[in-house]
């Protein structure tokens, strides 16, 4: 492909392959927390923790299917921000944007700041205290020189990007395989895996405690990278579904043989309190002490440069795939649109150097809890938008061929978002909260962006959906057991929440666009976007409907 010729004409160049693909998803699901995953999902229950992480992998197959379909059909750059503009115009997609933009944001710097607490044994300079939370100034300086450091990476070209990641996704799949292998070969007992109280001591309750609240579900959600990325994708059509659907079972095969071999690694000792009151006192991770107990100390040392290389890599990809959020929201017409802007390179340099002024920033402006809660809330609200606009776009355009079309589409999209749904109900109130004030100082930034621009149609009433269902999303969570008042009880606010998120989902399909305002959106600048670049460029007369996914315009036209 001919990628001199894509920058000439002001679009990304399709450098990405398939392997590169998948590592960014796999980079963006292994990220800081696998070291403790295995200890949180057994603490909450116990053996059944595997079908825990089976649940898990299930509900974010099904949701990045709905993805799939999408970004295969519509390659676009920041995708889960750009995508429903096409489906539900531009207030749906200012509301999401906004959302991914400000979580995608935290990211990087949760990431950077895990990894420097994992260094904080030898570099004690870089808190305020030893064994302390808080970073230092000099630690925040360096904390900020990594997060330049991202961004010149980034800046060099995604061809780039995907090469530095992949080599160090090698070495974080390659490290928990050996502790799998290792753990499994030292000390293998099957008689965990009915102590304290048989397999599933705690119950259905417990295994679903350990898909919300022990992390198995916000492990599985970095692939959203790979969707942010799909505009830069080789072959997108086939590049992007594999990606997803083999990024995840990756991440499944390796969170799930790590909590098989740290159940079995266990002593007796261990489980003498209980599964719930099971712990560790090793600052690396529960890991790190089993690998300790073993006499596996080299494979400590090994636990311990993993420790800094997930994170590293997590934060490397977030920085990349946050600028093609941020410049989705440009295109959108939410931010400037220099923000929308590309380097030589093929890169969106200016959205870049936005995010690495505001993600410094945060390191000063907000402590390291208050950035996990808000990444979590901020992220995860965006992922509704896949099953819906999936729907969506079946009815808005039937014909388009789609280079992956799933059965049964409804079904599966209408499930995606009730887990959706579910996993924001999952973050709790004190992150809901977080989240309603998010989603408010982005309406008040975007009142100011209209008194700037009085004339521009807004597609209100195609957004009218959201407000019923976040509202009613608030109420079971501060009413429910989740970290609010525990009115409605465990079981119940989940029910309440799926009833919901169903009508929700039926009342969103129905709030679609036109194909009117459709075509408003799908210009013949995003003809330009997603022709070949083996096709003839247009002529100074836009076509009078845009191709999809490199379908000539008169195609589409006759389809309508």
């Amino acid at each position: 492909m001919d990628t001199s010729r894509e920058r000439s004409i002001g679009r990304m160049p399709r450098e990405i392959g398939f392997i590169g693909l998948t590592f960014i998803a796999v980079s963006g699901v292994f990220g800081s927390g696998w070291l403790f995953a295995p200890l949180l999902a057994a603490q909450h229950a116990g053996p059944a923790s595997l079908v825990a992480w089976a649940m898990g992998g299930l509900a974010m197959l099904l949701l990045a299917l709905t993805f799939a379909e999408i970004s295969a059909m519509l390659p676009v750059p920041g995708g889960i921000a750009r995508v429903p503009q096409f489906s539900h115009g531009n207030v749906t997609s200012m509301a999401m944007g906004w959302s991914a933009w400000v979580g995608y944001s935290t990211t990087a710097p949760i990431e950077v700041e895990v990894m420097l607490r994992y260094l904080a044994p030898r570099a004690e300079w870089l808190f305020t205290a030893a064994g302390g939370s808080t970073l230092a100034w000099p630690g925040v300086a360096v904390a900020g020189a990594l997060l330049a450091a991202f961004t010149v990476i980034n800046a060099l070209g995604v061809k780039v990007l995907a090469t530095v990641n992949s080599t160090l996704t090698w070495a974080k799949l390659g490290i928990p395989a050996v502790v799998i292998v290792l753990f499994i070969a030292s000390r293998f007992e099957p008689s965990n895996f009915t102590a304290g109280g048989g397999f599933a001591p705690l119950g259905l309750a417990g295994v679903l405690g350990a898909v919300s609240s022990g992390g198995v579900i916000f492990a599985f959600i970095g692939f959203r990278h790979a969707i942010d990325m799909a505009g830069e994708v080789k072959n997108p059509g086939v590049t992007i579904p594999a990606a997803l659907i083999l990024s995840i079972i990756i991440c499944f095969v390796i969170y799930s043989g790590l909590q098989l071999a740290f159940i079995g690694a266990l002593s007796a000792d261990d489980l003498g309190k209980g599964w719930a009151a099971l712990s560790f006192h090793n600052d690396l991770g529960p890991l790190s002490a089993i690998a300790s107990v073993l006499g596996l100390v080299w494979l400590v040392s090994l636990l311990n440069v993993g420790a800094v290389i997930a994170p590293f890599g997590g934060a490397l990809v977030a920085v990349g795939s946050n600028a093609r959020i941020a410049y989705a929201i440009a295109e959108n017409g939410f931010f400037p649109k220099r923000f929308a802007s590309l380097s030589k390179l093929g890169v969106p340099l200016a959205a870049l150097l936005l995010n690495l002024c505001f993600s410094s920033l945060i390191f000063v402006l907000l402590p390291f809890d208050g950035l996990v809660q808000l990444n979590s809330c901020a992220i995860v609200l965006s992922f509704i938008v896949g099953p819906v606009a999936a729907a969506a776009l079946r009815r808005l355009l039937p014909d388009v061929p789609r280079p992956l079309r799933i059965p049964l589409l409804d079904a599966v999209a209408l499930v995606a978002f009730v887990v959706a749904t579910l996993v924001i109900y999952w973050g709790g109130w004190s992150t809901i909260w977080r989240l309603g004030v998010c989603l408010g100082v982005g309406l008040t930034l975007f009142l100011l962006h209209l008194r700037r621009h009085p004339d521009e149609t807004l597609d209100v009433n195609e957004a009218l959906w959201l407000v019923p269902y976040l509202l009613g999303i608030a109420a079971v969570s501060a009413l429910g057991t989740f970290g609010g008042l525990g009115v409605i009880p465990f079981g119940i606010d989940m029910a309440v929440l799926s009833v919901l998120s169903a009508a929700t989902f039926v009342l969103a399909i129905r709030s679609r666009l036109s194909r009117d305002k459709l075509n408003r959106y799908l210009d013949v600048e995003q003809f330009m976007a997603l022709r070949p670049a083996s096709a003839p460029a247009p002529s100074d007369t836009p076509p009078l409907k845009p191709a999809i996914a490199g379908q000539p315009a008169a195609s589409l036209n006759s389809s309508r």
